[in-house]
C-alpha cells in the first residue's frame, strides 16, 4: 500500500504538468540564422516562426562536395512581417557541431 500514494503523486503530476516536445537545439539554430538572413534582404521581417508540430527532422551522414551535412530539417515557417504572414517551406542543413549550412526558404 506504500506505492499506492506514490503512484498517485505521479499520476497527479503527469496530468497537472504540460508535455512539451523534444526540439533539438539545431532548429533553434535554423530559425535564428534564417531570421538574420531574411532581415538583410527585407528589413520588415520582424520574426521568423517554424510550425514544430509539423518539423521533418532526419539525421544525415552524407556530404556537399567536401562538406558533411549531420541533420536535415524541413517544414513551414511563417515569417511575420508588419503586414502579413505568409506560409513559406525551408529546408535547413545542419553540418558537423550543429553549425548551420544552409537555411532555405520558398512561398507555398
Amino acid at each position: 500500500m506504500r506505492y499506492g500514494g506514490l503512484l498517485g503523486v505521479l499520476a497527479c503530476m503527469m496530468i497537472v504538468l504540460p508535455a512539451q516536445a523534444q526540439v533539438p537545439a539545431e532548429v533553434d539554430a535554423c530559425r535564428l540564422s534564417g531570421l538574420v538572413a531574411l532581415q538583410e534582404r527585407s528589413p520588415a521581417i520582424k520574426d521568423l516562426i517554424f510550425d514544430i508540430d509539423g518539423l521533418a527532422i532526419s539525421k544525415a551522414d552524407t556530404k556537399v562536395e567536401d562538406t558533411p551535412v549531420k541533420m536535415v530539417i524541413m517544414g513551414d515557417a511563417y515569417l511575420q512581417r508588419e503586414k502579413t504572414d505568409k506560409p513559406n517551406r525551408f529546408v535547413c542543413l545542419i553540418g558537423e557541431k550543429g553549425k548551420v549550412l544552409l537555411t532555405f526558404f520558398t512561398e507555398q
